[in-house]
């Protein structure tokens, strides 16, 4: 499990295009995106033309600062709603969102799986450590309940939450998911995530024993252990 990246510096074209696609993304899942954007643009420039005709140009550039403004604001607002209708039920989205988020936060997707989709994400960051499991309720709770024993060796006093991605009872919504952890409690220091980071990275690069019998080919040849001792052959 490594740290999350530093961000690149992204040149200005580059951004465009980000801009660009995400408008694109926004437009496709979200009728009413188009018709709130042309509002956000259309309003303030007519505003700015009675302004110039009363007061001169020098409103000219400010109105279209404005226009600019609501536009970048209605794309941020609606983008992520229309990304949290399209992750809603996708397995997987909860770590795609969380990768995304502000912050100090170090994700491990798919710590646990089934064949079945079921998945549990290991977060890392101040509020301590999080698992969160998307799929069936059971499931997904028996997967929860292993991870708890198997970090539990490692994890010393950080203090450790769990959540279960849904729409149920006692489960927390997708939606909310952002909020919910950013209201966590800071429990940790920059150097205590460092350390609990470091050691969870560890305990993940353990080699896991294959369960049951070995199989023939990864067997020794008859005699091995006898030759390694010195023993007769």
């Amino acid at each position: 499990m490594a740290r999350a990246p530093q961000q690149e510096k992204v040149g200005f074209f580059t951004r465009l295009k980000q801009i660009g696609m995400v408008f694109s993304f926004t437009a496709k899942r979200d009728k009413w995106f188009l018709p709130l954007v042309a509002a956000a643009v259309l309003i303030p420039l007519a505003l700015t033309a009675l302004a110039v005709i009363a007061w001169g140009w020098l409103w000219l550039p400010i109105g279209v600062m404005v226009a600019l403004l609501g536009t970048l604001i209605m794309l941020n607002l609606r983008s992520n709603t229309a990304m949290m209708n399209e992750a809603e039920g996708t397995p997987g989205a909860a770590a795609q969102i969380l990768q995304s988020m502000r912050g100090d936060w170090r994700v491990t997707p798919a710590v646990s799986t089934t064949t079945q989709f079921d998945m549990v994400h290991l977060v890392v960051g101040k509020p301590g450590v999080i698992l969160l499991g998307e799929g069936n309720p059971q499931r997904v709770r028996g997967l929860i309940g292993q991870e708890k024993k198997r970090l539990a060796k490692v994890i010393g006093s950080a203090p450790l939450y769990d959540f279960l991605i849904g729409t149920g009872e006692g489960e927390l919504n997708i939606r909310k998911m952002r909020m919910t952890l950013t209201r966590l409690p800071r429990n940790l220091s920059g150097k205590d995530v460092n350390a609990l980071d470091k050691r969870l990275t560890a305990l993940s690069a353990r080699p896991q024993l294959p369960k049951g019998a070995i199989p023939k080919n990864m067997r020794p040849p008859k005699g091995a252990f006898r030759a390694a001792r010195g023993g007769p052959r």
